[in-house]
């Protein structure tokens, strides 16, 4: 196993890259894109970015699909999805926060082929 490069001290925004990966998972895949656009420099903060654009794009495209469901599909939001959802989004701001790559299984592989 190779040891990932060291994390660059700031990123093109001129904040610290692991502060800006952090905030790639604020807004959702919002934050995500628009991080994609503005990082030229990190590669930290663009898989980051690419992740958080890939995980809540399909959390969006999966609620609404659910809540097709009439009553079961908005119990189903309110009591997994919803909160697994949050639970997931602290983990990730809180690994991206700590320096981390971390990388889920097919989203991650998904945003480091991006990235590369």
């Amino acid at each position: 196993m190779t040891t990932p490069p060291p994390l660059p001290a700031k990123s093109t925004t001129g904040l610290d890259a692991n502060l800006v990966a952090a905030m790639a998972y604020a807004a959702g895949f919002i934050s995500g894109i628009a991080l994609l656009v503005m990082e030229r420099d990190s590669q930290f903060v663009r898989f980051h970015a690419m992740q958080s654009t890939i995980v809540f794009l399909a959390i969006a495209a999966a609620q609404l699909v659910v809540n097709l469901v009439p009553v079961l599909g908005t119990l189903f939001t309110l009591f997994v999805l919803w909160p697994a959802t949050v639970i997931l989004w602290l983990l990730l701001m809180f690994k991206a926060y700590q320096g981390e790559r971390f990388k889920l299984p097919v989203a991650g592989d998904m945003a480091e082929q991006y990235v590369r």
